[in-house]
């Protein structure tokens, strides 16, 4: 009986046509990645790449290439009933051809191909040829023939090519038009085969659990099936052989009651206990014809949208196990413009960078890819999954939704039985003036000149609904209940009116809040050394409006914008330096402020006003000055430790505003103005914890201080108000001329055992305003520990935004931006410090 087999081929030889062929350095590749190691092309993410570089190499996109291998085949091979190629992804268009015979034409590559070659291959060695056509080429003539669409970010044309979006160019990466077998290729043989083992679990309110497993498989034929499930310790919790399969398809099911199985939890709520399915496939004589082995989880994961409490509209939130969750968290982009060179080490420090900056949601973002599976295999935190639609509107003629189809259809049976995955949208331009009549259901959308909603409202939800129980939300954003996008009282919303849009100051973050803000952001220079290695030691160069510098970064005006954001808020200097700084503290306070004032609206059930908030982005997919808050090189800035601090499980917030009062209804010249400050903490445990508040007043400028203590108790999975009053210190004024005192607001929250909890310290704002006194009368000292791995901070005067840094190679920091208060020592961890001397930067320190 012959056996089944499965050959991956593993090396091949490429060449652009009429050039000669060139050996690939590894397989799956791209051009790119194989010119890049053969120094053929300079490289764009490389040391000083100037600023046409990565223009230089577009004729690779606009090019023809050819990859070839060849493989051997044995007589047992040849001779199997069924012999297919499996081609997992091919970027984009190619004319695959087996020993001089075309046998296949590829365009998307989001799509796996199994082609039966049984009639075609031979024993021995056998030639595989792909030849791809451009990408980029191929869509203009696709668009000349189904007419051009409206978008932000790219060439129109990408609207009609299922390729990775981004390749096209963003506000935040390169025109890289990436062409070759991006996944593997294999030589598959076989008698019969599972074609699918689609594995559902349902776990209803009072947290019984059912399993469900159907087989499907290639033919109809006798034979018997098995199944078993095996604890994440290797214990079998269910079982069971001999299921016949002469239908060409089975089911099995069981039951747990509530507490014999383990139930997943997103990180910081739980365990993330997997389980390992084992389908097995064998004929009526027992031998093995196939297997499927990969893990689950069990978890009840809703969306919940119901009536408010005390405003309009409706939740929306994400409860897993019968446990409401503010998801804190990041949008994700392709890490790398060249996608075969993201590694499975990269991916783990990836996501253990979300673990470690108190996250529990990534948002897989529309205009990349679907992730590898080791991103799903690995990520303890939820997943928001894009279908891969971006910032356009797209087609919606026949053979564009056969391709979208069978891509939906491929992935979202590849990506189901993620614990991971809670809910699965796409992406709406709504501002393109589109005609968008929300209560109707029944139209033929096609012939309506937003023609692509067919796939979002009818032939996506049917993908998700038919293949898994996971939610499917029509679009992010998307209000729903007839209401537009931008109705923050209903679903989910992009906050672009800072940075983007209206730009309003970041202290408007609670005014701009929505049920679940799944994109907003602001800009920053990454780590200083990421900007010398584009910069190359080109000293000419090293300042923030030079040419190198420009070219790393893509947003559309980020110059005014940059300035609009630094100049309203901080006296800054132009020196390179001092200008990563500067931005980068901007965006540290911008992104802190959004999360605390959100997570203020999470106040408990039938009030979570609130529920989520999304920064765009954690990633950057090369070398660039952009919304990222971890730089390619996979440095944090500042910004990603202000948002971490603002996820931890206990935090405590602090607003101060002023309140005007005239002294009657008529005049205009006669008021008060008096400075209110408000106190709320944070808890996202599931249990009433008992603090200590302790609040402390300092004048910059004088030996003032006011200190004042008093017993919290927090809510569970709540924010919780614990104060409101003048602000002690800061006299009434009279009138506007009059100069307020700098007075500093330091908040701690501390168990029982000492410990603290959550600290916060207000400052007023703008921070330009402010005399900052003479660094030497500051008291500021980094002293670094015995074993050179930690420094401990102390001052005697408050320090706002200090960050530390060393001469040469970089250290791991665990904390950054940080603000001091006299008598609150903070020790921040330093790993590679290895006991050099700690630079400080802060506002403040005679640089601007």
């Amino acid at each position: 009986m012959p056996k089944s087999r499965k050959e991956k081929l593993n090396e091949a030889t490429a060449r652009v046509l009429g050039w000669e062929w060139l050996k690939v350095s590894e397989f799956p590749t791209s051009v790119h990645v194989e010119l890049l190691k053969l120094k053929k092309i300079p490289d764009p993410v490389g040391v000083r790449p100037s600023s046409v570089r990565d223009w230089s190499i577009l004729g690779i996109g606009e090019s023809k290439w050819a990859f070839k291998t060849t493989f051997t085949a044995s007589s047992e091979d040849v001779n199997a009933p069924n012999v297919d190629l499996v081609f997992d992804g091919i970027d984009t268009f190619a004319s695959i051809a087996l020993n001089g015979n075309q046998i296949l034409e590829t365009t998307n590559q989001f799509v796996a191909y199994r082609i039966p070659v049984k009639n075609i291959i031979q024993a021995g060695v056998n030639e595989l040829l792909l030849t791809f056509d451009s990408a980029f080429l191929k869509g203009r003539e696709i668009e000349g023939k189904h007419g051009k669409f409206a978008l932000w970010n790219g060439d129109s044309s990408r609207l009609h090519v299922r390729k990775a979006q981004y390749n096209y160019g963003w506000d935040w990466g390169p025109i890289l038009m990436t062409v070759g077998p991006w996944k593997p290729i294999s030589l598959q043989t076989y008698q019969n085969r599972i074609t699918d083992l689609d594995v559902r679990t349902e776990i209803s309110e009072d947290l019984n659990v059912k399993l469900t497993a159907g087989f499907t498989f290639s033919k109809e034929a006798p034979g018997f099936a098995s199944f078993i499930l095996k604890s994440p310790e290797g214990s079998i919790e269910a079982s069971f052989t001999n299921i016949p399969t002469d239908a060409g398809h089975c089911m099995v099911s069981t039951s747990w009651k509530p507490g014999e199985i383990e139930l997943w939890f997103p990180v910081g709520y739980g365990k993330q206990p997997l389980y390992v399915v084992e389908g097995c496939l064998s004929d009526q004589d027992g031998n093995i014809l196939d297997t499927k082995t990969f893990r689950i989880a069990f978890r009840r994961a809703r969306v919940i949208q119901d009536k408010l409490i005390d405003q309009d509209g409706l939740t929306f939130l994400f409860e897993i196990n019968n446990i409401r969750i503010f998801c804190g968290g990041s949008n994700w982009i392709p890490a790398d413009s060249f996608l075969t060179t993201v590694t499975t080490e990269r991916y783990k420090a990836w996501l253990q960078l979300l673990v470690d900056g108190n996250q529990n949601m990534i948002r897989v973002w529309g205009g990349g890819i679907y992730e590898h599976d080791v991103f799903y295999d690995i990520c303890d935190v939820l997943v928001w999954q894009d279908f891969m639609f971006g910032c356009g509107q797209y087609p919606a003629y026949d053979s564009f939704l056969e391709s979208v189809q069978q891509e939906a259809e491929q992935n979202v049976k590849r990506l189901r039985h993620h614990p991971s995955i809670v809910i699965f949208d796409y992406q709406l331009a709504e501002s393109l003036n589109l005609q968008l009549d929300y209560s109707d259901e029944k139209s033929d959308f096609r012939k309506t000149n937003f023609p692509a909603r067919h796939i979002y409202e009818r032939l996506l939800p049917d993908v998700v609904t038919k293949l898994c129980n996971i939610h499917y939300h029509r679009a992010s954003p998307y209000s729903g209940c007839g209401k537009i996008t931008t109705d923050r009282a209903f679903g989910d919303i992009h906050q672009w009116n800072v940075w983007h849009g209206s730009q309003e100051p970041w202290h408007n973050w609670d005014q701009l809040s929505g049920r679940f803000v799944s994109e907003f952001g602001m800009e920053g220079y990454p780590n200083i050394r990421t900007v010398d290695h584009w910069l190359g030691g080109d000293k000419t160069e090293r300042f923030p409006q030079s040419r190198l510098n420009n070219n790393h970064n893509k947003a559309d005006g980020f110059e005014r914008r940059l300035e609009l954001y630094l100049m309203e808020n901080f006296k800054h200097s132009f020196e390179m330096e001092s200008y990563v700084y500067y931005t980068q503290i901007m965006q540290a306070e911008t992104l802190a402020s959004a999360y605390r004032l959100w997570r203020r609206n999470w106040r408990g059930k039938g009030r979570e006003y609130t529920a989520g908030a999304l920064v765009w982005q954690i990633n950057d997919c090369w070398p660039v000055t952009s919304w990222a808050i971890v730089d390619y090189f996979l440095r944090p800035k500042p910004a990603y430790f202000t948002v971490a601090r603002e996820l931890r499980p206990f935090t405590v917030g602090m607003t101060r505003k002023e309140e005007q009062t005239f002294k009657d209804g008529l005049t205009a010249t006669f008021f008060t103005i008096k400075t209110v400050v408000e106190i709320w903490g944070t808890n996202s445990t599931l249990d009433e914890k008992e603090a200590k508040l302790e609040v402390t007043c300092f004048d910059l400028h004088s030996d003032w201080r006011e200190r004042w203590e008093k017993a919290v108790l927090l809510a569970p999975n709540s924010s919780t108000e614990l104060y409101k009053g003048d602000l002690p210190g800061q006299p009434i004024r009279t009138t506007k001329s009059e100069v307020p005192k700098t007075i500093i607001i330091s908040a701690r929250l501390i168990d029982k055992h000492g410990d603290v909890l959550g600290r916060y310290s207000n400052w007023p704002e703008p921070f330009k305003f402010i005399h900052f006194p003479p660094k030497e009368d500051l008291g500021l000292a980094a002293t670094v520990s015995p074993d050179g791995e930690s420094v401990l901070l102390t001052t005697r005067k408050p320090v706002k935004g200090v960050v530390l840094d060393v001469l040469g190679e970089d250290v791991k920091w665990s904390d950054q931006a940080i603000d001091l208060a006299p008598d609150d020592p903070q020790t921040v961890k330093a790993v590679g410090l290895k006991g050099r001397a700690v630079k400080l930067r802060f506002l403040g320190d005679g640089t601007a």
